[in-house]
């Protein structure tokens, strides 16, 4: 995948979900039923269980127009696994050897980082975008702070980022937003796939009202 072509599904969308649980198959549904919900961005976290035998399950089923990524990359052995199963894209909490080896390949990496040192070393390493974690650590009024020096780092805020706070994420200059548990709920350890289609078109559409904005 070009980078430019993730970098503008990022910030088109706006949303990438984070789909992290204790069941495959129910790991599975729930990346579909994100997809049927019109979210396009899924992260299937490696401490999944089968986390690469459902990315490459999720691939199969949902098309090439979805972009399955892999999350919670630390090592390098763990990039190539992901790859293998044929993740698109990756997260990782922080830096390190796995954004520059992401980097070398040309693949997208979103990287970890909370201070304004740590989000410059990941871009510098070869970050595609910031992962701005725990989020909840200091909300969008940190994020607006983080932009005045560096305006144009591309920012995912992720941890913590309910409906009610998209719109002030996206208006202190995020990207886009990255959720897991707000959105995901118990439905990747086999709970309600109805409760997820509602989240879903919740955060869509908070999405879509701040593009309108």
């Amino acid at each position: 995948m070009e980078l430019t072509d993730f970098t503008t599904r990022l910030g088109r969308d706006r949303l990438a979900a984070i789909v992290r649980g204790r069941s495959a198959d129910a790991a599975l549904r729930t990346v579909v039923t994100l997809v049927e919900e019109g979210v396009g961005l899924v992260e299937v976290s490696l401490n999944t269980e089968d986390a690469c035998g459902v990315i490459a399950r999720a691939v199969r089923e949902v098309g090439a127009d979805i972009f399955v990524g892999a999350g919670t990359v630390v090592r390098p052995d763990d990039l190539r696994r992901a790859l293998e199963a044929g993740a698109t894209w990756v997260v990782t909490p922080s830096g390190g050897d796995v954004v520059a080896a992401a980097a070398r390949q040309g693949v997208p990496v979103v990287a970890g980082a909370l201070t304004p040192t740590e989000a410059v070393a990941v871009m510098a390493a070869g970050a595609t975008a910031v992962k701005l974690f725990p989020a909840s650590l200091g909300g969008p009024a940190y994020l607006r702070a983080l932009k005045d020096p560096f305006p144009g780092m591309p920012l995912v805020p992720v941890g913590g980022v309910d409906a009610e706070l998209v719109p002030e994420y996206f208006a202190a200059g995020a990207l886009a937003v990255g959720v897991g548990s707000p959105l995901v709920g118990d439905a990747a350890h086999g709970g309600d796939l109805d409760g997820l289609r509602e989240r879903a078109r919740r955060f869509r559409s908070a999405c879509r009202a701040e593009d309108a904005a």
